[in-house]
């Protein structure tokens, strides 16, 4: 049978000087060297600077929302809107200083001058014109992102986010341990977490009370950046 030589690890019985029993001698275990080991040099006073930039960015006013990417094209299209109205005023003042106007917007007179506003097409296509412009600027104004809700940041260069489902749900584990509390629907939103639970059994107000509490526990230990107020309404079983 081949006999196996294992490295010196460390246990006892490679530091022994006799043979062990895989077979190894005391020459063997001096011949075996540990592999040596890359480390990178830690800078002297990173970790304190690290540290102080934590600290300084603990201010859980400065967590901001979160921005959807639809920004991006709206702002294009927007930015091509803005380019489309400032030719189109380029050439009205073009021709208030005398200059012919151009061929499309003859062309496009023309057809206006036979066409009444009261048209049913005009009407329509002139509502959906608004509609989209609207729109548009509903997009480029707000985040988007409604779902995640900000958390504190422990440092500068980390940035989290918590699901409005996913506190939901650890909400609702948290309040179908109460006592008392037979079923439960948790709602979170930016400024106010909604819980409506149904009682079985207990005063209502005492399992109002109670669950408030819990519930307002829970949320100081998510670490959101600013904790919605907890709303609880409780009601009697139907039985």
């Amino acid at each position: 049978m081949s006999e196996e030589r294992f490295p010196d690890d460390g246990s006892p019985h490679s530091r022994d000087g006799g043979s062990t029993g895989s077979g190894t001698t005391h020459d063997d275990h001096a011949r075996t060297q540990r592999l040596p080991t890359v480390q990178q040099p830690v800078p002297p006073g990173s970790d304190r600077q690290s540290g102080a930039a934590c600290a300084a960015s603990r201010d859980v006013g400065r967590a901001r929302r979160f921005w959807s990417a639809r920004r991006v094209p709206a702002a294009i299209i927007a930015l091509v809107l803005l380019a489309a109205s400032g030719f189109l005023l380029y050439d009205v003042v073009s021709v208030r200083a005398g200059q012919p106007g151009m061929h499309w917007r003859r062309w496009l007179a023309h057809k206006l001058s036979t066409v009444h506003l009261d048209n049913t097409w005009v009407m329509a296509s002139t509502a959906a014109i608004a509609a989209i412009g609207l729109w548009l600027v509903v997009m480029a104004l707000t985040p988007g992102l409604r779902h995640l809700l900000p958390m504190q940041r422990p440092c500068a260069d980390i940035r989290a986010g918590l699901d409005r489902s996913a506190a939901g749900l650890i909400l609702r584990d948290r309040a179908m341990e109460v006592p008392g509390v037979q079923s439960a629907k948790l709602s979170v939103g930016r400024r106010r977490a909604k819980a409506r639970a149904v009682s079985h059994f207990r005063d209502l107000d005492d399992v109002s009370k109670e669950l408030h509490t819990t519930l307002d526990q829970e949320l100081r230990q998510l670490g959101l950046a600013r904790q919605p107020k907890v709303s609880v309404r409780a009601k009697r079983a139907k039985k």
